[in-house]
């Protein structure tokens, strides 16, 4: 049997102690202690060779390797995290720069004349994001949606939201609030309408009703001015929209203002005027004892219009050849109805304002009525601004020969008020469009601005050759199908409706118009003539007592 050894680990830590003293003073230990650690394997080369360290020098060398080794692995997490925190940054500098700068990349033109530019700081590449990072998730910051999501479904959001058929300018916006209220209808949704089979035939109907009354007028009455909207027939399903939604909002009244182009469209299939009112008109066989003998598109109109939600007044002004000098005229309008009715909240009577693009960029009383609209003593609670964008100042067709901005709607940043660029041949997102430009000026009490993008089809009054000034622009014309055509076959296509039914649609629409059927929302009895005045006592008794249309 082997000798009985101190060497256990029962003695560990009295020899460790004793081994350390010894190896700091050998002197310090007793004779046979010394003698005994004299004698550990002094025949081993290695052991003679190798500088022996005590116990505790070991435990402070390993503690020392530990914290250094620690120290490397929180300079390594450091690295990681400072890299994941850069990409998070490149992540919201994305989404903003899409916020911003999308609306370059937006499908806003139905002609498709111009390639649009690249915008780099659209491309993540830009900020730093690679391949490899697009599944990788982040927090998406103030996106709305979830709080987290992969770079590939951030990229999907903000492509589909800003780069589609709508491009929202509002960043230069400075409250907050109003930012985050136009990100969340648009983000959410992903700027792409949800509406019914109801609702998209009604709207297949509207732009059925804009395209044939010209169609009807043009074959009718050969050769006469009518400064057509065809081209821009998503005009009527847009106000239309805003109309409805007026009631909705408790609006008892709209006043509208705007120019020739479309002026007889708006006439017949928004606020119900009679088709043979405005046939007698191309005939010259108005009554002339209750007009004002000026020409049948400067002509006004007032009446009540029922909606799901009650009854709204609409007045169309009369309005001259000078094209935007009835902006002031409206609003002036608007504040003595507001004042009437003690609408010190401004959300009684609506003030809405069509436009021509060159006229809104370039005629200074634009701007003077803007400037005016937040001030206490003018101010009407926000306006509706429309413009029916057809890409041409009358013999203007390239925007650099036309203005310094890129958009026609640039003034308009001058009062924050957001701007939405619509594609016409879109007929679902521009009523998408009309009902959150209402809901802002509701809520905020703002002006917007919609800039309804679209073309003109023919002459500037029907009579000129539109291609002997803009040959490129008009071959472009001449091969668009229109958006009637675009949106039947759409619709088709989904099943909502069948070739046969859009053709009855049509077909109706053509009876209506020669039976002198009203062809706009229905008429509403429902008036409250407390805030109307009659000017029945100017003009024929007889024709006054007849005729409610003359309540402005």
């Amino acid at each position: 049997m082997r000798r009985p050894s101190c060497l256990f680990n029962g003695n560990a830590p009295f020899l460790e102690n004793l081994y350390s003293a010894y190896l700091s003073d050998p002197d310090s230990v007793s004779s046979e202690w010394r003698e005994y650690f004299n004698d550990f394997d002094a025949s081993n080369d290695e052991w003679e060779s190798a500088l022996d360290l005590s116990h505790s020098q070991a435990k402070t060398r390993m503690l020392e390797i530990g914290a250094n080794a620690s120290s490397s692995q929180q300079r390594i997490g450091q690295e990681t995290s400072h890299a994941g925190n850069t990409k998070q940054v490149s992540i919201l500098q994305l989404i903003g720069s899409y916020r911003t700068l999308g609306h370059r990349q937006a499908n806003l033109d139905p002609l498709n004349q111009y390639a649009r530019p690249q915008t780099v700081e659209l491309d993540p590449k830009f900020h730093g994001l690679l391949d490899e990072d697009l599944d990788t998730f982040f927090n998406t910051g103030s996106l709305q949606g979830s709080e987290e999501a992969t770079l590939r479904e951030i990229l999907d959001v903000l492509r589909t939201t800003y780069c589609g058929t709508i491009g929202a300018e509002y960043m230069h916006i400075i409250e907050t609030t109003q930012k985050r209220w136009i990100q969340g209808r648009l983000e959410v949704p992903r700027s792409t309408p949800s509406f019914d089979a109801v609702k998209r035939k009604d709207l297949l109907r509207r732009i059925t009703a804009a395209g044939v009354l010209e169609e009807f007028l043009h074959s009718k009455y050969v050769g006469q001015k009518r400064f057509s909207l065809e081209g821009g027939e998503s005009t009527i399903p847009l106000l239309d929209q805003i109309v409805a939604d007026a009631g909705k909002h408790g609006i008892k009244e709209c006043v509208v203002g705007m120019a020739h182009r479309g002026r007889l469209n708006v006439l017949v299939n928004v606020l119900g005027k009679h088709p043979s009112k405005l046939f007698e008109e191309f005939e010259g066989r108005a009554p002339q004892d209750i007009g004002s003998g000026d020409v049948k598109y400067h002509q006004g109109f007032s009446t009540d219009i029922e909606t799901p939600d009650g009854p709204v007044h609409l007045t169309l002004a009369f309005n001259p050849s000078h094209l935007e000098i009835i902006n002031p005229v409206v609003e002036g309008s608007v504040r003595a109805r507001q004042d009437r009715r003690k609408d010190f909240s401004r959300n009684q009577v609506l003030p809405l304002v069509i436009h021509g693009d060159a006229a809104f960029a370039g005629q200074g009383v634009v701007m003077e009525t803007l400037n005016l609209s937040q001030t206490r003593g003018y101010s009407t609670g926000g306006t509706v601004h429309i413009i029916i964008n057809n890409q041409i100042g009358f013999t203007t067709s390239d925007p650099l020969d036309s203005r310094s901005t890129l958009y026609c709607t640039d003034v308009a940043k001058m009062v924050q008020a957001p701007i939405f660029h619509v594609n016409g041949d879109d007929p679902e997102a521009v009523a998408m469009v009309a009902q959150i430009a209402l809901d802002f000026r509701m809520e905020f009490n703002k002006d917007v601005v919609i800039d309804l993008i679209c073309y003109r089809k023919n002459g500037h009054s029907e009579a000129d050759e539109p291609a002997a000034t803009q040959p490129i622009m008009y071959q472009h014309v001449k091969n668009h199908p229109g958006v009637r055509k675009i949106y039947t076959e759409k619709l088709i296509f989904e099943g909502i409706v069948t070739q046969g039914e859009a053709d009855t649609l049509a077909a109706k629409y053509v009876d209506d118009l020669s039976n002198d059927v009203v062809v706009s929302r229905s008429y509403t009895e429902s008036r409250d003539d407390r805030f109307q005045t009659n000017f029945g006592a100017f003009i024929d008794s007889n024709v006054a007592s007849s005729n409610k249309y003359h309540y402005f």
